[in-house]
């Protein structure tokens, strides 16, 4: 029986630049380093209010990270999307699409990662 879920991987060209993206974007933590038995170089990103990380990897000598649009993203909630776009624009970041009402009364916007990989972000509908 499963009892939950860990990690997800994400490979990328450059593991650096993408960290300092979810880092400064993003505001998430880096909990561990290491390289994998196969030489991949891995961070793994601490997200508040979650048990769940994301791990990044850099593998050395293979095919570059090609994302393919909507292929998959990442999403996070906010508590204030105008707030969270405003200082995304001071720390020189823009949004990709949105911000947008959905039929929820939610609001959802994108960011783009390092590769395209998508960033969603959501301010929950009031209740």
């Amino acid at each position: 029986m499963i009892k939950k879920l860990l990690h997800t991987r994400m490979r990328v060209n450059d593991l650096e630049r993408t960290v300092k993206f979810y880092e400064e974007a993003l505001g998430l933590t880096v909990s561990s380093r290491h390289t994998s038995p196969r030489g991949a170089q891995l961070a793994f990103l601490r997200t508040p209010n979650s048990d769940e990380e994301i791990e990044i990897c850099q593998l050395p000598n293979s095919p570059s990270v090609q994302v393919q649009a909507d292929l998959m993203h990442l999403a996070f909630e906010v508590a204030d999307l105008t707030a969270f776009t405003a200082q995304l624009v001071k720390k020189g970041y823009k949004l990709s699409d949105g911000p947008t009402s959905t039929s929820s009364g939610s609001m959802i916007a994108f960011i783009d990662a390092p590769e395209g990989y998508e960033v969603e972000l959501i301010q929950r509908a009031k209740k």
